[in-house]
């Protein structure tokens, strides 16, 4: 049975599809996708008077972080808070949590991501152990839960599990890591093994691997992960999102950050490297030229102070990139693509720093956040491919008076998620707005 739908508009990367009727089949796939509407007896055709763009795609997730979002925000008067005073609100947040809790504050998250576009979720997963550090009786217990959290809200999940082996570089790990620590690349490697059967118990989920950082992991094991792990799995791991991270890494390997992987990996399009906020221009032109993707998360770097990404050189030097929402302080796409390149205005001081921004933007994170799940669609939409999309209301007032010249522009750069009228995960209503969530149905 096929499902039919009417979109006023929907995005393709050759431009507006302006109607766009959209056949989708029992497992979500797009069976029929034309501006005419399908000939047939007894053709149902649901209606939506909006703008459907190809759902968002979250390459970077800690979910358990949610739960202080916005609970780290106030420090003592005359003491210097940080990236590094954060990270210890961190560690007293992820000692609370019960298999439960990750799960409970997971769902929340995910819904959230729903509401706001978003239809996939990549996880980067070192809530491991319990409380003491012991493995739980089901190695793979907290990313089972996630995996939980993902299918009662109805987004779609790569469940990154990350190696997370040494406090620093060169230092034993604190006791308030313990939860994080496999302590061999074999007991990693099991670890990874327990969280398939996890992965297939949902058709949406699917698993990626790596490690958490070179600060957290032996360069040696770092090298062991991606030579003995699956061949067929995305590669993630967090690289120089720190000036301090990046003086150690030098002190202890010789070596910057990237420099050390572009010279002792074959990166490729595999590899997500996690904010890179501290690069070289030597080390932006190399990343690039390797095919290896970086994943930008501007709300928690602004909110943390990271600094900057040099996307201009970046994508000069024809580097790739993505987007996610790491800490969760910020859940909107659209503002994260503003602060991309709001960032870039702001370090060059002048405007419209690519020749189009919303589309370069869109296009990007599109086919890199896919990519960052493991998959390769061909285009933002297309037949035997999923229907995953937000839809947009046309009546709002800036995008009623856009036309279709002006909508993407006037959907990156003004809309936010009160616009939504809803988001579709293979064809079906994930969220709507004004009704429940359809995963609480």
């Amino acid at each position: 049975m096929t499902t039919y739908y009417r979109f006023s508009s929907l995005l393709l990367k050759d431009g507006w599809l302006s109607p766009a009727y959209v056949g989708v089949n029992a497992q979500g796939l797009i069976e029929y996708l034309a501006a005419e509407p399908p000939i047939g007896p007894e053709i149902s055709i649901e209606k939506v008077e909006g703008a459907a763009l190809p759902g968002f795609q979250n390459a970077h997730s800690h979910a358990f972080q949610y739960g202080m979002a916005g609970h780290a925000e106030q420090h003592e008067p005359g003491t210097r808070d940080d990236f590094w005073s954060w990270r210890e609100a961190m560690y007293a947040c992820a000692e609370t949590f019960s298999p439960e809790q990750n799960e409970q504050v997971a769902t929340t998250l995910y819904r959230h991501l729903l509401r706001n576009g978003y239809t996939s979720v990549v996880e980067f997963h070192y809530l491991h152990h319990d409380p003491t550090g012991r493995p739980y009786a089901n190695l793979a217990e907290m990313g089972e839960r996630l995996v939980a959290a993902a299918r009662t809200a109805g987004i779609k999940i790569t469940l990154v599990p990350v190696f997370y082996q040494k406090g620093d570089f060169g230092r034993e790990p604190a006791p308030r890591q313990r939860r994080f620590i496999s302590p061999t690349l074999d007991a990693y490697l099991k670890l990874l093994d327990a969280s398939r059967p996890a992965v297939a118990a949902y058709e949406r989920a699917s698993l990626g691997f790596g490690v958490h950082s070179l600060r957290a992991v032996e360069a040696a094991d770092v090298l062991a992960t991606h030579a003995q792990g699956p061949a067929e799995l995305p590669f993630h791991l967090h690289a120089a999102e720190q000036t301090l991270e990046v003086e150690r890494c030098q002190a202890h390997l010789g070596a910057r950050p990237v420099e050390w992987l572009v010279d002792n990996l074959p990166l490729n399009e595999r590899f997500h490297l996690v904010h890179c906020t501290h690069l070289t221009p030597a080390e932006i032109t190399r990343l690039a030229q390797s095919g290896a993707h970086v994943v930008l998360c501007p709300g928690t770097e602004g909110n943390l102070g990271d600094g900057i990404f040099s996307l201009v050189d970046y994508a000069e030097a024809g580097g790739r990139w993505s987007i996610g929402t790491d800490s969760h302080i910020s859940l909107n796409p659209l503002e994260d693509l503003r602060w991309l390149d709001y960032g870039q205005r702001l370090i060059h001081r002048r405007r419209n720093i690519f020749a189009d921004g919303a589309s370069v933007l869109v296009d990007k994170t599109f086919f890199a956040g896919h990519r960052a799940a493991g998959r390769t669609p061909a285009n933002y939409f297309a037949l035997g491919q999923p229907l995953d999309a937000v839809v947009y209301d046309l009546k709002q007032p800036l995008l009623a008076q856009a036309g279709t010249a002006h909508l993407l522009p006037a959907l990156v750069y003004t809309a936010d998620p009160t616009a939504i009228l809803g988001t579709l995960v293979d064809g079906q209503w994930a969220y709507r707005a004004g009704e429940a969530d359809a995963s609480a149905r």
